[in-house]
């Protein structure tokens, strides 16, 4: 009987012992690969060169750099506008002079034609149930202020008073409401 050729396959060898360097160089090849990606890193950031005050001192103030605006008086024409977009906007009337009123951030690119639907980022009320509308100037700047806006309802009326914000924007020269939004505190249940 010949013996098969492929039994030899299958018989036992020997390991062959490599030196100790080449059971290394993949771990070598690895630390070599790693630092120069940090290398390329580091190289390729920015540098902090040039700035003296990029380091913080003790006892040393940091320096301000932004600042409020003077506070100056409510122009009267930006109530006039504040009170002529409630009339119009929120009560959905004369829609075509509401968006003379009203802000790139509430118009948010619509077009006369659509907004003269009515269909727009202004929360409604319904104004002629109002019996009063107090506002108070919450900040009042050059070209911003913000007033909070109280619609005060009838008695009797079925609608609920309501406190509303509106943020009004010199554009232009011009007075424009450029948010109006309701203020409430959100309801809390109680643990009892």
């Amino acid at each position: 009987m010949s013996a098969d050729p492929f039994d030899s396959l299958f018989d036992h060898h020997e390991r062959v012992r490599k030196p100790g360097w080449r059971k290394a160089l993949p771990w070598i090849l690895a630390i070599v690969a790693v630092g120069a990606v940090v290398a390329i890193v580091i190289a390729l950031l920015p540098s902090s060169k040039g700035h003296q005050n990029a380091a913080l001192t003790p006892n040393v103030p940091a320096k301000i750099v932004s600042q409020v605006p003077k506070t100056v008086k409510l122009e009267p024409q930006a109530e006039k506008v504040a009170r002529r977009f409630i009339q119009t906007a929120v009560a959905r009337k004369h829609m075509r002079e509401a968006y003379k009123l009203a802000g790139p951030q509430i118009i948010q690119g619509q077009s006369l034609k659509s907004w003269l639907t009515g269909n727009v980022a202004v929360i409604p009320f319904p104004v002629d149930k109002v019996a009063l509308a107090p506002m108070k100037v919450d900040y009042s700047y050059k070209n911003e202020a913000l007033i909070e806006v109280a619609l005060l309802t009838k008695p009797k009326s079925g609608v609920k008073s309501q406190l509303f914000t509106m943020t009004l924007d010199k554009v232009n020269g011009k007075w424009v409401v450029n948010q109006w939004a309701p203020r409430s505190v959100p309801f809390v249940h109680s643990q009892d």
